[in-house]
């Protein structure tokens, strides 16, 4: 399976497995020692030496997989390799996979596993290409992960809405925005995130936290039938009456670890309209506007979201952190005044606010950087408009709102970006839950944070080259600040090595039944990554 890339503004994973050539316990180990290094302003911990000693099956014929597959095999003496090993995150474009493959079919997966257990290999699986900690990169240094044989199916990039339009098929390679795209021209409506190059795949398995939520629900909830291949090559197509349990699993349950998605069917609804609001604050006044925003937001009508950033970093605040609020309104334009009421009252006069009323679509594509611009443009790609961005990030789940000490360690955390070297921008976002997302129980799905009032992202930004280590300990650092304050949980589709129990964080009490489907499925352990279950 495949998770992404994630939050409102989520920089989403994707599709990830690491084969069992990496034992659990080096990789836990490894984990726990980035945890305690990064008070040292240390980086991610290095990769494993590669493995020189030949498998028993010798070495892998190449040409014997081309000759099986009917997609695109390359090798790194291919011309296409170097722009095919990319992910979105620039600081791992020097890894090194062994090949890569960009499946065409399901039974193209199907071979691409076989010819991976014969001769032994790594496998590292991707669809988006945005995981936080380059898992998906197939090789990465710092990332944990030895030069491995990448799976990609990002060319299964088809979104097929049924003749009614009341569901949606979509391929596991698809990016939001081709999703919203299609969508929403036909007037119809999923929800999702708001970076354009996430993979849906990867947002939907890790749960989907986006700028509708609160209405929607999470991708997951609107996920109605996922096709995957498992370990043993199998196809499956999982739904809520066959294989019931990959189904649950695919709701939340993170990816790389299961199987490798093909396809996944939403329903979907009438697209609404969509008001776009936005409140800018002085850092002065942060104290008031945080606890103010989580007063009201745990009340607030389901059909608003919202999301509260806290930004520093010299290179875009020179004159100090930024304090926003922005969100989502779907019901009628002329009631948002009286939606906002609670939040503003007793505020100070905002530096600055805006609203503006669209389509569900010119919205999404507005979200995305895309407004206005062709859909084969919205792309990191070749003739794309959009630029990739080097970054780090970590999660937490807020299930209780901050008290005045809370909110003070974290104003504090937020000024210290302004000191960080290298970081063009760094700081914290919480995005609103509740709504329909509570409305189901914890177990309902595999996502576990249900009852949580908002997601939170820790992030830092930083130019290509830059060495990540300081802005790595910094956003470490600001999770490690607030865990007293929000405990341990976090969210499978932001990932970090540093964690020290990540599973218990990510899936909570959902775990047990989690690692039961694995036994059950990969009973050999094929799927292994760092934080795998």
């Amino acid at each position: 399976m495949v998770p992404v890339g994630e939050g409102s503004d989520e920089v989403e994973p994707d599709q990830r497995a690491i084969s069992s050539v990496i034992s659990r316990r080096s990789l836990i180990a490894g984990a726990t020692g980035a945890g305690v290094l990064l008070l040292t302003g240390c980086t991610y911990p290095q990769p494993d030496p590669p493995n020189t000693s030949r498998p028993p099956a010798g070495e892998p014929d190449w040409d014997a997989l081309r000759s099986q597959v009917t997609g695109s095999l390359l090798l790194p003496a291919d011309d296409a390799f170097a722009t095919a090993k990319l992910t979105e995150n620039p600081r791992f474009d020097q890894a090194e996979p062994l090949a890569i493959l960009q499946v065409a079919t399901a039974a193209d997966v199907s071979a691409a596993l076989s010819f991976a257990r014969k001769y032994q290999l790594p496998v590292a699986l991707r669809a988006g290409g945005h995981n936080y900690v380059g898992w998906s990169a197939g090789g990465a240094a710092g990332s944990g992960v030895p030069a491995s044989f990448v799976i990609s199916t990002a060319a299964l990039d088809a979104v097929q809405l049924s003749a009614d339009g009341s569901s949606v098929t979509v391929g596991a390679g698809a990016s939001l925005a081709q999703v919203y795209d299609t969508v929403g021209a036909a007037g119809r409506a999923i929800a999702g995130g708001s970076c354009a190059t996430v993979g849906v795949t990867g947002l939907t398995l890790g749960g989907g936290v986006g700028v509708l939520v609160r209405s929607f629900g999470l991708a997951c909830d609107q996920l109605t039938q996922v096709q995957l291949v498992t370990a043993d090559g199998a196809v499956h197509t999982a739904d809520a009456s066959r294989d019931e349990d990959l189904f649950w699993a695919s709701r939340g349950g993170g990816g790389g670890v299961l199987g490798v998605v093909t396809s996944l069917t939403f329903t979907t609804r009438a697209a609404p309209s969509v008001t776009q609001w936005h409140y800018s604050y002085s850092f002065e006044d942060a104290a008031a506007v945080v606890t103010s925003w989580q007063s009201w937001t745990a009340s607030a009508d389901p059909r608003i979201w919202s999301t509260l950033k806290l930004l520093g970093g010299l290179a875009k605040h020179p004159s100090g952190p930024s304090v926003g609020i922005s969100g989502t309104w779907t019901g009628p334009a002329d009631q948002l005044s009286a939606q906002l009421a609670p939040l503003l009252s007793g505020l100070p006069a905002p530096t600055d606010h805006s609203s503006v009323t669209r389509s569900y679509r010119d919205s999404m594509m507005d979200y995305a950087g895309c407004l206005g611009t062709p859909i084969a443009q919205c792309t990191t790609g070749a003739g794309g408009v959009l630029v990739r961005e080097s970054s780090s990030g970590s999660s937490s789940m807020g299930y209780v709102a901050l008290d005045a000490a809370g909110i003070a360690d974290l104003l504090a955390q937020v000024q210290v970006a302004q000191d960080v070297a290298g970081i063009r921008e760094g700081g914290i976002s919480m995005d609103a839950l509740g709504g329909v997302v509570a409305d189901l129980a914890p177990d309902a799905t595999a996502f576990p944070h249900r009852s949580a009032l908002y997601s939170v992202q820790y992030t830092g930004t930083f130019d290509d080259g830059t060495d990540p280590g300081p802005i790595d300990a910094y956003v470490r650092g600001f999770r490690a600040t607030m865990t007293p304050h929000w405990g341990d949980h976090a969210y499978v589709n932001y990932p970090d090595a540093s964690l020290t129990d990540p599973d218990a964080a990510y899936f909570g009490d959902n775990l047990p039944r989690l690692r039961n489907i694995k036994k059950k499925y990969d009973p050999t352990g094929f799927f292994t990554q760092p934080q795998s279950y």
